[in-house]
């Protein structure tokens, strides 16, 4: 029909509800056409409120996928990121999905886990007997429906794709969808930054089928920072690292108009991979389970990057180029084009078929600025027509016949993408439109779509957060001024506190030595609380204080990435420009000198607040200040509800190497007081070099938020809590994981028994004497720090005896195989004048023996492992290897297999914790 009044002159068979429902679709079509604004209305001016028997089969769609994968509980209460990461039974076995429920929490698992293979839905279905397979139409990516005015008009409407039945495989692009729409934004955030780390495409718009309130995911994409070389030459001056929300880019938009029998996916794949490398960043129709039915993810926008690496043979492009994905019509999906119109350079419509409803649609876009390029396949399509209405477009676009390419079942593939490639480097090296994520929400909101950033509670974090930051001009000057309990005082007080604590085991310490250690202490701690918290710390200390747990979390990502931003421009360097820890002119170290320049972050504010609740502390034991007065008793009871949250705390001060003994156990106490009777706890902690891949192994491995990468990594060991669900509790032994990252602690290459190495020695003691088990982080074969030795022999002395794991990381080429058992062997044979070092200075006449003899240390009880290159390609667009992600999951099943075995040592609870805590 050509338009809604002649409905009843085409087929006037149909029943007068049947045609109220299909004049309704043609009338918002036709108007659609028209370019006008219009609200869901019958042809007689009645609307659905008025008709209850309308059916509403988007809603339907929705609500049918949830149940299906069992989402539909989730859309109140919103699915957390501390939901997603708790230990259960699943996490010690390599389970595949049997029906739609285990979809999302397979998917969450394999993208924690930062599994190439996450996408995949394919279920493991147990066929019955009497089953009989179910037919199904193959689809193409991009499904389009036709109507013939012979069949029945009402069968078409209603039936027009089949709702998902348990034993329908699920479009992968619906899952994500689904999961998002049923995840809170930290969890949102979270799919997404693995997701870029897998480099799969992200999405960027959101469709909402049910209510057509698309959301635009501003916040889900802020916590993803891309580093990046620009040509020429590679070096320090080239280097970037940028957040991709505020990076500037231009951006090609890739859509579909009616139907296309070229997919863009594939094609976007073939674009950004280089050589014959395919990369299977946009998910396409010759992917497993890539031609089914999308049910609820059409109008989903992808966005995906390509950065250089600054090498001429590797990098498609000289800089940083967005790319975006619509998928669905876009006629359909007007909205969503729209927005892409006025954020792309350049925008690539596939289409077969351009008819008189699509030229309407494009004449409307005769006022953008934006380049329009077609790629047609015009043997399957109307030939003839689509050039009549093409010569039309010509001069309403601003177009010329070389915007125009033909692509058909003949065409030479190679050859069209490098045409694909040279358009964009033309539009590149013309001035062109830039535009950041943030750019592109501000256009979203212009065109009425939901920014999730938007809301009352993050917009109050990020004002707090801004309250804070803009007094920051730089990063030093602040420490010294605001934070003003840190430095020199806090440092003085700390070696007085190691000196005390080295008199108590001394044979008979000199008393007067005592006293004085003890008046030093109580005067530095007197300075230190003569002072009020700065105005930046009291604003911290209110934005934890929140009543709302949303906008707790909130104001403390806003605050990470507030304090990335201010960070001295010396820290944005590339990773082998960074500074190492060098001995002075005398061959000494100063043990207060940084290994790097260590970045201003959240850990220093709370660091502030430690050393007020210390300084507090030590006054009252001293008897110096009524209890009643003190002021800051509450500060560990915050402390500890961030640790509950899952931000990772501060265990090891990093500025002066030492423990805040007063604000560790505070912490722990108030931690114990939260858990009630869940307070069982194993401790697993990772040593090594910096460098070797612990914080990303950890990351991997449990889904932490541990700081990677020296340029962004503070000093210390930090701690954060993983809970173990009830259910899988009893059977593991405990009801959380305290995992402790020791971070830049251990130098590695200082093998000198002075100062530095007693002090690394005295802190590998300490972390592996906490620790139920140890991943111990090497780079080399050989590359067993003397510090660890000596932590080793020290333990052996006290016959604490954790579960040690061997962890040899490659961390260049992904193809150096797994070290054979005489190499795992050598592994464990420190040189002999380490080992000799290692037995004088404790004393030890047998020291001398090698580490493998040691009893802990059997190399045929898998204590070695080998754990492939992370990177499948090269930095910055290679993804993370597969190989990778399942020796990662290897060694988590066995951690956890020791723990439930009892092979961990004796599991403990706070109480306890805390008084091994004091007494190492």
């Amino acid at each position: 029909f050509s338009s809604p009044g002649n409905l009843g002159e085409v087929a006037p068979e149909i029943k007068a509800s049947e045609r109220r429902t299909a004049v309704a679709i043609a009338d918002l079509e036709w108007r659609e056409m028209e370019g006008d604004d219009c609200e869901f209305r019958y042809g007689d001016g009645t609307n659905e409120a008025q008709d209850n028997d309308f059916p509403t089969v988007e809603r339907s769609r929705l609500q049918e996928m949830l149940s299906l994968l069992g989402l539909e509980t989730y859309q109140v209460q919103k699915l957390s990121l501390q939901d997603s990461l708790q230990i259960s039974f699943d996490s010690m076995k390599n389970w595949a999905p049997q029906v739609p429920k285990d979809l999302p929490w397979n998917f969450l698992r394999k993208l924690q886990a930062l599994n190439a293979d996450a996408r995949n839905t394919t279920m493991v279905l147990d066929v019955l007997p009497d089953a009989r397979p179910v037919e199904k139409e193959s689809q193409m990516e991009e499904e389009i429906i036709y109507w013939d005015p012979a069949d029945d008009l009402a069968a078409d409407i209603y039936s027009f794709s089949e709702l998902p039945t348990p034993d329908t495989p699920v479009n992968p692009l619906d899952l994500l969808c689904a999961l998002l729409i049923s995840s809170d934004s930290f969890l949102q955030q979270e799919i997404v930054l693995k997701m870029a780390l897998c480099q799969f495409a992200l999405p960027l718009v959101l469709p909402d089928s049910e209510n057509h309130y698309h959301t635009f995911l501003l916040w889900a994409m802020r916590g993803i920072v891309r580093t990046w070389w620009s040509q020429p030459p590679r070096g320090v001056g080239s280097f970037r690292e940028d957040s991709v929300v505020l990076s500037r880019a231009p951006a090609f938009a890739f859509v579909r108009m009616d139907v296309s029998s070229n997919s863009k996916s594939q094609l976007l794949n073939a674009v950004l991979s280089p050589g014959h490398r395919q990369r299977d960043c946009f998910w396409h129709r010759d992917l497993n389970l890539g031609t089914n039915a999308r049910e609820i993810s059409d109008g989903l926008v992808e966005i995906s990057w390509f950065f250089p690496s600054g090498r001429e043979d590797l990098d498609i492009f000289p800089e940083p180029v967005t790319f975006l994905n619509l998928r669905g019509d876009i006629g359909s999906h007007w909205l969503q084009f729209k927005l892409l119109t006025e954020i792309s350079s350049a925008v690539f419509i596939l289409t077969d078929n351009i008819s008189k409803k699509e030229y309407k649609l494009l004449y409307s876009m005769k006022e953008s600025t934006t380049k329009y390029y077609f790629i047609l396949s015009p043997y399957r399509g109307k030939r003839n027509t689509n050039l009549r209405f093409l010569n039309k477009l010509i001069p309403v676009l601003k177009i010329d016949h070389s915007h125009v390419l033909v692509k058909v079942s003949s065409t030479d593939s190679d050859s069209f993408v490098k045409r694909i490639r040279a358009i964009v480097g033309n539009v590149l090296r013309a001035p062109c439109r830039r535009v950041s994520v943030e750019d592109m929400a501000h256009a979203a909101r212009k065109l009425g779509l939901k920014v999730d950033e938007d809301c009352e509670e993050c917009q109050k974090a990020k004002d707090r957060m801004e309250r804070i930051t803009r007094k920051i001009k730089d990063s030093d000057a602040y420490r010294r001024d605001e934070l003003r309990l840190q430095g020199d005082p806090w440092r003085k007080a700390a070696q007085v506190e190691k000196e005390f604590c080295q008199l108590q085991w001394a044979v008979d310490p000199p008393e007067k030595h005592r006293a004085e250690l003890r008046r030093r202490l109580l005067e530095l701690r007197m300075q230190q609380n003569s002072h009020d918290p700065s105005s930046g710390v009291q604003e911290f200390i209110l934005g934890i204080s929140s009543p709302s747990l949303s906008e707790k979390q909130y104001f403390l990502r806003w605050m990470e990435w507030g304090l990335a931003r201010v960070a001295q421009p010396r820290l944005r360097q590339p990773p082998e420009t960074l500074l190492t820890l060098r001995p002075k002119h005398g061959g000494t170290t100063d043990l207060g000198e940084p290994l790097w320049p260590e970045p201003l972050g959240v850990e220093h504010f709370l660091r502030e607040m430690g050393q007020f609740y210390e300084a507090e502390s030590c006054l009252v034991e001293a008897g110096r200040l009524p209890a009643g007065q003190r002021r800051f008793a509450h500060f560990p009871g915050l402390a500890s509800e961030l640790l509950l949250t899952g931000l990772p705390l501060e265990l090891i001060d990093g500025s002066t190497l030492s423990m805040p003994i007063r604000w560790v156990t505070g912490l722990l106490k108030e931690l114990h007081v939260r858990l009630e009777r869940r307070s069982r706890l194993v401790v697993l902690s990772t040593i090594g070099v910096p460098g070797t891949g612990k914080s990303t192994l950890l990351n991997t491995m449990f889904g932490l938020r541990f700081a990677t990468g020296k340029s962004c990594s503070p000093r210390g060991a930090f701690m954060q809590l993983i809970t173990v669900a009830e259910g899988f509790s009893q059977d593991l032994g405990c009801d959380h994981i305290l995992v402790i990252d020791s971070g830049g602690l251990i130098g590695g290459a200082l093998t000198s028994a002075g100062d530095r190495f007693e002090l690394e020695a005295s802190l590998a003691t300490l972390l592996m004497g906490l620790s139920n088990v140890t991943v111990i982080s090497l780079a080399e074969t050989k590359d067993i720090p003397a510090a660890i030795l000596h932590a080793f022999l020290r333990l052996e002395k006290t016959g604490h005896m954790p579960n040690y794991q061997f962890v040899y990381q490659n961390l260049h080429d992904v193809s150096v195989p797994g070290p054979r058992p005489r190499d795992k062997r050598q592994l464990l044979d420190p040189p002999g004048d380490l080992s000799r070092a290692a037995a004088q200075m404790e004393k030890q006449s047998d020291g001398f023996r090698a580490l493998a003899g040691l009893a802990f240390c059997d190399p045929e009880k898998q204590h070695i492992w080998h754990i492939p290159g992370l990177w499948h390609g090269a930095p910055p667009m290679a993804a993370v290897s597969l190989a990778y992600s399942e020796a990662i999951f290897e060694l988590k099943r066995c951690l956890l297999e020791n723990i439930r075995n009892g092979l961990s040592n004796q599991n403990k609870n706070i109480q306890q914790l805390i008084e091994l805590v004091r007494r190492l």
